[in-house]
């Protein structure tokens, strides 16, 4: 299974709830500050989220005063055991 299968679990981990608590701020306050949905940023923040648009990104980054590398990370593979199928 390569990386671009669409079946291959997805790697990117979003800590936008580590950033909040770090800020001290609830995701209604960061919906309130940026005009995204509790909803929307609800998926975001429990790693519901396919896809991020640049506009939603900037609105984020620029409420919280951080950079997109501090909201997201690719989490490592893991490998296979070897001999193991």
């Amino acid at each position: 299974m390569s990386a671009d299968d669409p079946a291959a679990p997805n790697r990117v981990v979003c800590h936008l709830g580590r950033v909040l608590d770090d800020r001290g701020m609830t995701l209604v306050q960061l919906a309130e500050r940026t005009g995204i949905t509790v909803a929307n940023l609800s998926v975001l923040k429990n790693d519901r989220a396919r896809a991020v648009r640049f506009s939603t990104l900037t609105a984020v980054c620029d409420a919280l005063g951080c950079q997109p590398g501090d909201l997201f990370e690719v989490a490592p593979t893991r490998k296979r055991p070897a001999g193991g199928a």
